[in-house]
């Protein structure tokens, strides 16, 4: 009967643990500019559509835009939240980014070009769900210093 009981409590905590590792991702999912809330960085073109899935034991981020020409832009990069660069496949202006997790609705960004650091950002998704902001600085191609705050709408 103890034996039992034991075996029961024992199970019970460890599926509570199980659970807790596999918490929801607020970013999942995909997200469109809102464009009024927005402050692009000047010289970087626009992202139009970012979205987030989880691929076994990794996170891909797809982003969909256009470049400073207006030319459609597409990049996917696919790794772990440890805060180490992964390449990113496709024609945005940068080819690594490195995602840190900070806690559950909110990552540290660092995005690379060529392995030098082309800007840096904070993503967090609201409480609600409903919004996802981007704040990042870094150096523009021209090399002049930019801020800007990218405002995400939950699509």
């Amino acid at each position: 009967m103890i034996k039992t009981r034991i075996t029961a409590v024992t199970l019970a905590l460890s599926m509570m643990g199980a659970v807790s590792c596999f918490a929801a991702n607020a970013h999942i999912g995909t997200w469109k500019t809102n464009e009024a809330k927005s402050k692009q960085a000047p010289g970087m073109g626009k992202t139009n559509t970012v979205t987030y899935a989880e691929k076994k034991d990794q996170l891909q981020v797809t982003v969909d835009g256009a470049d400073k020409d207006g030319k459609p832009t597409h990049g996917v990069w696919m790794g772990t939240t440890d805060g180490k660069a992964y390449k990113v496949k496709g024609n945005l202006s940068w080819d690594a980014m490195a995602y840190k997790m900070v806690d559950d609705h909110t990552y540290d960004i660092t995005a690379m070009k060529n392995g030098k650091v082309a800007w840096t950002g904070r993503t967090t998704v609201s409480k609600d769900g409903k919004t996802r902001t981007l704040n990042m600085s870094g150096t523009g191609a021209d090399g002049k210093k930019f801020k800007a705050k990218n405002v995400y709408d939950r699509a």
